[in-house]
């Protein structure tokens, strides 16, 4: 997986999720994260969160608002609350938080390592390089406010942190892996997410490496020297500009990779926001199926059409390769959005979402892989119909049918 994967645009949300949801995001996704260590081992986790949009899919597909900002918080603290009770079996520990639990970061990490015979103090050292880097070298009008510390019992690492610009109502999110980390200071980032707001200081880039060299060159030199320098230039500090052998020199910017994602302001989902080939597969899978395909989850008492969408999602977010993250919209029609949108929350089809997929991996460690294996169908019918059949969607009959049962599936907002 690429370092820089890409960027995305999150618009700032306030808030607090309502504990009706907070506690269902907790065990959905604690339970994907379950399936991903069953299926891929526990570092595959460690790529999926540093993957910016299969994290804003995860998010989506939960229930919290498709587009915000308060994905980043509100998943990160789902999982703490899930994985950690239970790190010793799945092998995962999540450390750090928000504001205040950011800073226990440090002393998180060294019980873990002296737990697990890690080396607690280059743990402690490489989460604050990370947040060093992100918030000094990377200058690009953030101040983090979250970083979160993901570690595997061998030593591996992810990080998932975000920096606010209250001014503009931003938020950026930065991801980090150490499976692909070469350097902390050269394009270490597997991505950096958040609004573009076009050229930056970025001292990470490879380009950057002279311009790292001056910085170090000048920390050594006097400061009569330095301000008579600064005084030639002649131009705005905001510049940014170094002189190096009498040619001035611009830091490199960091320019935002193949990819990324735009992530609008509204709150709604439009047609536009979502791929509607792949809606389309995805509704043909829970409607239109043969009972046949899916027998032994159909077997499941008040298994409706409705909750095989729920899971074929579900099923995607486990499965899919990093291609079908492109639109994290669609994810949202799992479960809809603690805002209302597309939809209430239907509780109904939350809880039964949870009881399927938990009762497939309980069955699934005793060697009955039925249910397990037709979750994973589910995606691959779904991808099959798309590719085969171009289902047609109409959009807004879609969300309608949502909302006219949204009372029937206990559907809930904020």
């Amino acid at each position: 997986m690429p370092r820089n994967s890409g960027h995305a645009d999150l618009p700032l949300h306030t808030g607090t999720v309502p504990r009706w949801l907070a506690d269902r995001m907790m065990v959905l996704g604690t339970l994907i994260t379950e399936s991903l260590v069953e299926n891929f081992g526990p570092e595959e986790v460690l790529v999926r969160l540093s993957d910016p949009l299969w994290f804003q899919s995860f998010g989506a597909v939960m229930g919290m608002d498709w587009h915000s900002s308060g994905i980043t918080t509100s998943v990160m603290y789902a999982l703490k609350r899930g994985l950690n009770p239970r790190a010793k079996e799945l092998g995962i520990y999540v450390c750090g938080g928000r504001g205040k639990y950011s800073r226990m970061t440090p002393d998180e990490l060294l019980q873990i390592a002296e737990k697990e015979g890690l080396n607690g103090d280059e743990l402690v050292r490489d989460s604050k390089l990370v947040a060093k880097v992100d918030n000094n070298a990377v200058q690009d009008g953030f101040q983090l406010y979250q970083h979160n510390f993901i570690l595997t019992r061998s030593g591996q690492w992810a990080v998932v942190q975000q920096g606010m610009n209250g001014a503009e109502k931003k938020a950026r999110r930065y991801h980090w892996c150490s499976s692909d980390l070469r350097s902390f200071v050269e394009e270490p980032h597997t991505a950096v997410v958040g609004d573009n707001r076009g050229k930056i200081l970025n001292l990470t880039d490879k380009q950057a490496d002279s311009a790292r060299s001056s910085i170090l060159e000048m920390s050594h030199e006097s400061p009569e020297r330095m301000l008579k320098e600064i005084t030639q230039i002649g131009k705005p500090a905001s510049q940014m500009i170094l002189m190096q052998g009498g040619q001035a020199s611009l830091f490199p910017e960091l320019e935002a990779p193949p990819r990324s994602i735009e992530m609008p302001a509204h709150h709604e989902v439009l047609e536009q926001d979502v791929d509607l080939k792949r809606l389309g597969g995805v509704l043909a899978t829970a409607y239109e199926s043969q009972p046949k395909d899916f027998e032994s989850l159909l077997l499941t008492p008040g298994l409706g059409p409705r909750t095989l969408q729920s899971l074929a999602l579900v099923s995607e977010v486990i499965y899919g390769t990093p291609s079908r993250f492109t639109d994290p919209a669609r994810f949202s029609f799992a479960h809809g959005g603690k805002d209302g949108h597309p939809f209430p929350v239907p509780l109904k089809i939350y809880d039964e979402s949870i009881r399927v997929l938990r009762d497939s991996i309980e069955k699934s460690k005793l060697g009955y892989k039925d249910k397990s294996d037709c979750i994973r169908r589910l995606h691959q019918t779904a991808l099959n119909i798309e590719q085969n059949c171009a289902p047609q969607v109409d959009f807004d009959a879609a969300i309608k049918f949502e909302r006219e049962h949204s009372k029937e599936w206990d559907g809930k907002t904020v």
